[in-house]
């Protein structure tokens, strides 16, 4: 049964990342559709925020397994 639980626990651990990165890249499309000139660093501050939505997303993922 826990094994079951660990992998709801993950589940609920991927919206949070999920949303941040939806919201992320649709205000990173909506700032370079207002001023496309600093598209290219938009885009680079969009990928580390990602990475780091991401992690969190990853940490959500192992750390039921290391408590376990």
């Amino acid at each position: 049964m826990t094994g079951s639980l660990a992998y709801i626990g993950y589940g609920l651990a991927a919206i949070g990342p999920g949303i941040g990165i939806g919201l992320l890249v649709g205000k990173t499309q909506e700032a370079t559709a207002r001023q496309p000139e600093i598209a290219g660093r938009l885009f680079t501050n969009m990928i580390i925020g990602a990475a780091l939505a991401e992690a969190l997303g990853l940490i959500g993922f192992v750390l039921p397994f290391i408590v376990r």
